[in-house]
């Protein structure tokens, strides 16, 4: 069985501040974000809504696309959600 890995964009309530982050366990790790389990960017700037995220079959794979929404402008970010969540909504209940 092949684990999958997700690549996922969290953003605050605003929508001001975007988070771009790699994981093998989605629903653990957004709830990490959610509760401010691990310090950091996420917890400082309150970002814990899952608004968009891709599934990869392979890490590699999965820490290349990271990078390169990492890398990407602002508007091809927003592009990208606007696309999969156009309402911007909190997706996490739909994966638990």
């Amino acid at each position: 069985m092949i684990k999958p890995y997700y690549v996922y964009i969290l953003s605050n309530k605003r929508h001001a501040v975007l988070y771009t982050g790699v994981t093998n366990d989605l629903k653990r790790r957004v709830y990490e974000h959610k509760e401010k389990l691990i310090p950091g960017f996420t917890a400082s700037y309150k970002v814990n809504e899952l608004v968009y995220y891709e599934e990869c079959r392979d890490i590699k794979v999965a820490i290349a696309r990271e990078k390169q929404i990492k890398g990407g402008t602002g508007q091809k970010k927003l592009d990208l959600i606007n696309g999969f969540n156009p309402e911007w909504s909190d997706l996490f209940e739909q994966i638990i």
